[in-house]
């Protein structure tokens, strides 16, 4: 098709003029610009190239053009700054240059407006549009097959960290948590990138010492020696605090659940995790808690008493391989005092 037949060409010598004449760069490179835009393969694959990254096999199957003659299409586009293009393992793929320069994209605009409706561009969109269906039934087909094996086979291509890492990325960046029984600051090492500061506290000096080899080289995580039933920080200082597998190690479980509430700011979040009260006095034994664990609603009412809304207390699916109790998760919000309005 010639660049003459159109629609709206008439007016558009007219308006290249217009835009020429407003156009203060070297005039080579103006009519470079313009030149590259004056083929109806140029200007179909612009079309397509502007709503979405595409592969010369994708081009040549819209376009029902022989590779060869995309490719040296696509270079002389490229050539003149109007695409972008990254390779992908043996692959090109193309789109339309986010960053073209002002004269480009206000000749692109006038194209546009001029080729629409033109019945060429919808044929293109709708050969487009079947491929991207076949290659989506294609993951159909895919995943239709593998969803028995599929954790096992993600797991075995990704690993398992990535999720964890997905979902500490939900948390606002601000939150100051604290890291109640931080132990050796495996979990403080674990959130730190994801907050704005950790507190880490535990009583015992060897705990502390191999954290500190953990979070060396994180500038946002304090580690402070103190007992969990006194805190050394002021009322409302944390956003947020963990209580994981800390609290069977208390004497008083309850005077670290009124510590933790203090700290904690009226509407922030205690998140505990804990042993399931159990009969097994080898496992306290060697494990060194001072108690058995605790019941689930009897854990909730503690935590109320303590001045937490409980969310959620109840006990974790145990997992395969795990010879220990079975865990609680508990999820509690800090109540705000009666009669106090909310920020």
């Amino acid at each position: 098709m010639a660049v003459d037949h159109l629609p709206g060409n008439k007016y558009l010598s007219i308006r290249m003029e217009r835009l020429s004449a407003s156009d203060h760069r070297p005039p080579a490179r103006l009519i470079g610009v313009l030149g590259s835009l004056a083929d109806p393969t140029r200007l179909r694959l612009l079309t397509l190239l502007e709503r979405q990254e595409l592969g010369v096999v994708d081009l040549c199957q819209a376009l029902r053009l022989p590779q060869s003659t995309v490719s040296r299409h696509l270079k002389i586009l490229s050539d003149e700054g109007w695409l972008a293009s990254r390779r992908e393992g043996t692959a090109h793929l193309y789109r339309l240059d986010d960053a073209l320069e002002a004269g480009a994209r206000k000749l692109w605009r006038l194209a546009r407006a001029e080729t629409e409706g033109w019945a060429t561009l919808a044929q293109d969109a709708a050969r487009l549009a079947r491929r991207v269906a076949a290659r989506r039934d294609e993951a159909d087909a895919f995943f239709a097959g593998a969803a028995g094996e599929w954790e096992k086979l993600r797991a075995a291509a990704y690993g398992v960290a990535f999720a964890s890492e997905a979902l500490l990325a939900l948390l606002p960046r601000d939150v100051v948590l604290a890291d109640l029984g931080c132990g050796t600051g495996d979990l403080a090492a674990r959130i730190a990138p994801y907050v704005g500061r950790v507190l880490a506290v535990d009583r015992s000096p060897a705990m502390l010492k191999a954290a500190r080899r953990r979070v060396a080289r994180l500038s946002n995580v304090e580690l402070h020696r103190a007992d969990l039933e006194s805190l050394p920080f002021p009322d409302a200082t944390c956003d947020a605090a963990l209580l994981v597998l800390a609290l069977s190690y208390a004497p008083e479980p309850e005077r670290v659940l009124a510590e933790a509430a203090r700290v904690v700011r009226p509407d922030g979040t205690l998140v505990l995790v804990d042993v399931v009260r159990h009969d097994d006095d080898e496992f306290r034994r060697r494990m060194g808690q001072a108690s058995m664990g605790f019941d689930p609603p009897a854990l909730a009412t503690s935590l109320a008493r303590a001045g937490f809304q409980v969310d959620r207390c109840e006990p974790l699916p145990p997992e395969d391989g795990a010879w220990g109790p079975v865990l609680v998760l508990a999820r509690a919000t800090r109540a705000r005092a009666p009669g106090s309005a909310a920020p």
